[in-house]
């Protein structure tokens, strides 16, 4: 049987109203987080002394979360604030209300996020307020005096990839009101670490590390102008610590022991060449110091950046716990060493934090999220309850529910269902897809459960398990330094959409295979840049900077019109087409860009061939602002379309780096765009830009789509989200620029599915799940300014009234429930008034 719905609503009057975006459609359309609950990098973490199961952890692009029951349940408490990157966090010891927190990621790596400065709590996480330093960009330790909670040092490491002033140790006596510098060396050095004695608030230790990450993956740079130091005047005058450490300190991290301050330990990486990493010990309060121990265990990393950190025992000055690769104690004072916490293969600890009254209760913070011990050690709590995931790229397959994929940092791959069948989605609807932690996954678009994706390319069959090497280096070795082929951390794995059964992968060089993986043609040679001059961000370290080969292509973007049109970019600043499958290729890069622009996508036009968008990533330049570009003639003439963008906020941070960029499938003109900072929305082809955030955190959105009547994105701290529903924005001209006016949107297709095919209870709260779609059909429209009455009526195909809702709705209304029963049933429901606000609104009708 097939039966049509028709839709009618009246107001009883109707004005034009210019509105914001976000505020005119906070009421009809928001992002719903669909998980996975596989936490990724947390930084930085602390507990309350005196509330044995209240903990804080910061991550690293997921904002700050909150536990009051020992980390069964985690709660974000800093998602309404304009950066989610934190790298530092300290409660006051004297008062458990106040906390700082220190943005931007607090360590230098190859794949980070920056922030913008300390923010304050004086209500244990209810409320923010932000302070200084917002131009440190990577603030790494915070220390809180343990008497006064308004004095307080900052370890502000600065910016990653250029240099700058705001960098050194800070020290504010207010609050965090006004920070005075009172350790700094140069432009080039940062704040890497600071610790106040607990027993004598005048006596602070502090690291100063100088490095720099370049515009090319994993070129980093160190200098000798680091060291240990220590103050005993409150941080007004500061010496260095020398004796029995390396000449040459890069980077340091210092733990104070809290019953016997004179013992110090330390982890310290040492310029090299050989660069190392040493355990150190002092026990005359830093004037001397040893070299504990030669296992190469509990030093884990040898280079520096993800440095141990040590975690001094509260009562005990002998016992210390190494949070490395794996989570190491020693109870000698650091001879010999134990294993404590970690896979064999490491789980990349940052930190950790001891209850000072119960030492048996202990938070360790890794790559994997936070956990916590209430025992020693003996059972910890999940960090698969923390929906923090990094993801990269995003895809999503042709199952229903469709399924969204993506390469997760430090845990590998997942693919999340879009729904649930059980209510809410669990993880019974989430599942790794053999692919490693970074970059794109590829679901066949003609075969859901075949999925292929990573660096080398895997095919995974979801029906078997099996994960297979089908990429065009499988099986392949080359004597070191003789490979011809070059790959970063995310290399794109794209099927066409012109022909699905094309897949493309790129490295230096451009692959396409139509059978999945068995054999594969190269179709583009090494087109990356030859030679260019060092960038200026480089600054002292360019004449240590070898000039050679280093790029990759970093995007690929088919034409779905023609097969033959493939557009692709690379992370060293070129863009190029071709119009023949790849036997001729134009460079046609935007005359704006330079030497190392990352071309993090190129979206071919929907609508013409000759239509391509660029978003192009300066963030390794030290240039935070988006860059988006246009071409409507095959690349010959690009146009800037980022001021709009540029226009937003304050400050060269407020809206972030360009990362992805998609025009609507449906729309000619309808642009969606992310960044660093966010989610925006174009109405006219990028010529001006409104936000889209609405409830989404500030983590940065690597990459989004629009999947069928949805846009997907994928965030690098906060997992997989989903804007559900997007037709009042493909029928609306603007949200913003122009006024709204009382609309009923045409309806988008329903399907009706189960709500709940399980018999069980409900999910408990505690329980960690994403968000299933509203339940039924989805109906929007818009109201020009607060009206006095508002009707939504539903026809059937003869005109006659289904159901009719008002705003003026007061009694209950019943629904048929089982009609065959002897006497027939029925739901009461209490009404559902309809708003009468001006805006756009969303009615699910069930």
């Amino acid at each position: 049987m097939r039966a049509s719905v028709l839709c009618g609503i009246s107001c009883l009057f109707s004005l034009a109203l210019d509105l914001p975006a976000q505020d005119a459609l906070r009421d009809a359309m928001r992002w719903r987080s669909i998980g996975p609950f596989r936490a990724s990098r947390a930084r930085a973490g602390a507990g309350v002394a005196t509330q044995p199961y209240t903990f804080y952890m910061s991550q690293v692009n997921g904002g700050v979360w909150k536990t009051t029951d020992a980390g069964r349940t985690w709660n974000p408490i800093f998602d309404d604030q304009p950066t989610q990157s934190i790298g530092a966090i300290a409660v006051a010891p004297s008062d458990p209300n106040i906390i700082y927190v220190g943005s931007g990621e607090g360590l230098h790596r190859p794949d980070l996020s920056v922030g913008d400065g300390v923010y304050k709590s004086t209500n244990a996480g209810r409320g923010w307020t932000k302070l200084g330093l917002n131009d440190a960009q990577q603030i790494a330790a915070i220390a809180v005096d343990p008497r006064d909670p308004n004095r307080l040092f900052v370890a502000a490491l600065g910016h990653p990839y250029g240099p700058n002033k705001e960098r050194g140790i800070y020290r504010s006596t207010d609050g965090g009101r006004t920070f005075t510098a009172v350790l700094q060396k140069s432009e080039d050095i940062g704040g890497n670490d600071v610790d106040i004695d607990p027993t004598n608030p005048n006596v602070v230790y502090a690291n100063l590390w100088e490095a720099r990450q370049g515009p090319w993956e994993n070129s980093a740079w160190a200098g000798p102008g680091g060291g240990l130091y220590k103050s005993t005047d409150g941080g007004s005058a500061w010496r260095p610590l020398t004796n029995g450490v390396p000449g040459t300190i890069n980077q340091a991290n210092v733990a104070i022991s809290p019953t016997n301050p004179n013992r110090l330990y330390a982890s310290i990486a040492a310029n090299g060449p050989p660069a190392r990493v040493g355990i150190y010990r002092s026990d005359d309060a830093g004037e001397n110091w040893t070299q504990i121990t030669t296992d190469t265990r509990p030093a884990g990393r040898i280079g520096g950046g993800d440095l141990p950190v040590p975690i001094a025992h509260p009562t005990n000055p002998d016992v210390l716990i190494m949070a490395s690769t794996v989570s190491w104690i020693s109870r000698d004072g650091g001879r010999t060493w134990a294993p404590f916490k970690g896979a064999p293969g490491g789980e990349d600890y940052q930190g950790g934090w001891i209850n000072p009254t119960n030492p048996d209760i202990i938070m360790m913070i890794a790559d994997q999220g936070t956990v916590i011990t209430l025992n020693g050690g003996e059972t910890w709590s999940s960090w698969y309850n923390q929906p923090t995931a990094q993801m990269y790229h995003v895809a999503a397959d042709n199952a229903f529910p469709y399924r969204v994929c993506s390469g997760q940092q430090e845990s590998g791959s997942a693919c999340v269902s879009s729904r649930g069948d059980y209510g809410a989605i669990s993880d019974r609807e989430w599942k790794p897809v053999g692919v490693d932690e970074y970059g794109y996954v590829a679901p066949d678009p003609m075969d859901p459960d075949m999925v292929y994706g990573g660096r080398a390319v895997t095919r995974f069959d979801r029906r078997t398990g099996q994960v297979s090497q089908v990429g065009p280096l499988a099986g392949r070795v080359f004597a070191p330094g003789t490979s011809p082929y070059r790959q970063v951390r995310t290399q794109p794995v794209v099927f066409s959409e012109a022909d699905k059964r094309t897949l493309f992968f790129g490295n230096n060089f451009l692959w396409k295979t139509s059978n999945g993986g068995q054999t594969w043609t190269q179709i583009a040679p090494d087109l990356t840049r030859k030679e260019w001059a060092v960038p200026a961000s480089v600054g002292k370290y360019s004449d240590t900077s070898q000039v050679s080969q280093r790029g990759v292509i970093y995007t690929i973007g088919p034409s779905p019109l023609n097969l033959n049109t493939i557009w692709f970019g690379t992370d060293d600043g070129l863009i190029y087409r071709t119009t023949d499958g790849g036997t001729n290729w134009r460079n046609v890069t935007p005359p704006q860009m330079g030497p190392w622009w990352k071309v993090f996508m190129v979206e071919p036009g929907r609508f013409s061939a000759m239509t391509a968008y660029a978003a192009v990533n300066t963030l390794r330049l030290d240039d935070m602002r988006p860059h988006f570009y246009k071409t409507l003639d095959g690349g010959r003439s690009w146009t800037d379309i980022s001021s709009g963008l540029w226009a937003m906020g304050s400050g060269p941070n407020a809206v972030g780096p360009a990362n992805a960029i998609r025009e609507d499938p449906k729309k000619k003109g309808l642009l969606y765009a992310a960044t660093e900072k966010g989610v925006f929305v174009s109405f006219d082809d990028g010529g001006s830009w409104e936000s889209l955030q609405l409830n989404l955190p500030r983590s940065s959105v690597r990459d989004l789509i629009v999947k069928d009547d949805d846009v997907v994105v994928a965030t690098h701290g906060r997992g997989f989200w989903i804007l559900d529903d997007i037709t009042p924005l493909r029928q609306m001209q603007s949200a913003a620029m122009q006024p709204l006016e009382t609309t009923l949107y045409k309806p988008a297709p329903a399907l009706r599915v189960r709500w709940n095919a399980s018999t069980d209870m409900p999910w408990p709260k505690e329980e960690p799940v994403g968000e299933n779609p509203p339940e039924g059909a989805p109906i929007n429209f818009a109201i020009g300014a607060d009206a006095d009455s508002v009707t939504l009526e539903f026809l059937d195909a003869r005109g006659r009234v289904v159901r009719r809702y008002s705003s003026n709705d007061s009694l209950p209304y019943a629904i048929p429930g089982n009609a065959t029963a002897p006497y027939p049933t029925y739901w009461y429901r209490q009404p559902r008034r309809l708003p009468r606000t001006a805006g756009v609104h969303r009615f699910h009708w069930d």
